[in-house]
């Protein structure tokens, strides 16, 4: 499936991705140049989306590699079915010689696939999502870095196998540590922030139809406002913004009171010292008096 530029580009809006034309140019880049693409962020602003969206418009799976501190090379990649190759020992130690039983239970029929072998062995191309990279450390890295450039995997006893057919690969990062110039080198880089106001206005009214015009104003203009005044440990994602759009709306809600802000503000801002700062620096009353001024 082929897509040009402004295909792709459709194809995001269709799946209600709201995005600037540098993410389009990037992500379509990274499927022509079949090379990886490292997207960065703060959390919550849409990266692990992007490879979802990918895996829908290409009707494909999404190979996801969940990354954590200590993740290894056996979880990443594959892991021998031991309890498989003892099985067979035990069935087959009288009738085969141990040499030809050590080649037996080498061989692809006792591999455990995870996500990278997986992504590697498929038969159609798939998108492989390494999500949230920076929680791994530098040696996991660079283990990466044979699949990043060639698309392929070595495992001792098989040798050196090539992907049948290269998948879309997207990496994610929160920036929680700086990445390996190694790393960098093997991939495309995009960084997205927060949504100006009016892309989270779009956003809104694209995954919460039928909410009240006025209300989504008042939601986007609140979260651009609490992002922009105010020194918190954790900014509101986008997520949070749509959380807030949906449960307001569940409350029947046409405008952003200031009896809705107390009662709501936690579906939003989800760290006790934030709400503080919120209570202390702006308030209800003040949220409401700049979302009046933004909208005057």
């Amino acid at each position: 499936m082929e897509l040009s530029l402004v295909d792709l580009r459709r194809a995001f809006e269709s799946e209600d991705y709201i995005c600037d034309d540098e993410v389009i140019m990037n992500v379509y880049l990274a499927i022509k140049l079949q090379k990886p693409l490292l997207v960065t962020g703060a959390p919550g602003v849409g990266k692990t989306e992007i490879a979802k969206v990918l895996s829908r418009i290409f009707q494909t799976d999404l190979i996801r590699l969940q990354c954590y501190e200590g993740l290894d090379e056996n979880k990443a990649l594959y892991e021998w079915n031991y309890q498989k190759q003892l099985l067979h020992i035990q069935i087959n130690k009288e009738r085969e010689q141990l040499s030809e039983l050590e080649t037996g239970i080498f061989s692809k029929d006792y591999l455990l696939e995870r996500p990278l072998l997986k992504a590697i062995l498929t038969e159609k191309r798939s998108v492989l999502l390494i999500d949230e990279i920076d929680k791994t450390d530098e040696e996991f890295e660079a283990f990466l870095f044979e699949v990043l450039s060639d698309f392929q995997v070595s495992i001792p006893e098989l040798g050196t196998i090539a992907a049948k057919q290269i998948p879309i690969v997207i990496l994610t990062s929160n920036g929680e540590r700086d990445l390996s110039d190694g790393l960098k080198r093997r991939c495309l880089f995009l960084y997205i922030g927060y949504p100006t106001l009016e892309k989270e206005l779009q956003i809104i009214r694209a995954k919460v139809p039928g909410i009240a015009e006025r209300l989504a104003g008042d939601i986007a203009s609140a979260v651009y406002i609490i992002r922009q005044k105010l020194n918190l440990r954790k900014k509101p994602a986008i997520s949070e913004t749509l959380d807030w759009a949906r449960a307001l709306e569940a409350l029947m809600a046409v405008n952003l009171d200031q009896d809705l802000i107390d009662k709501t503000l936690n579906v939003v801002l989800k760290d006790k010292q934030d709400l503080d700062t919120f209570r202390e620096l702006l308030g209800s009353h003040g949220l409401q008096r700049e979302i009046a001024k933004l909208g005057g």
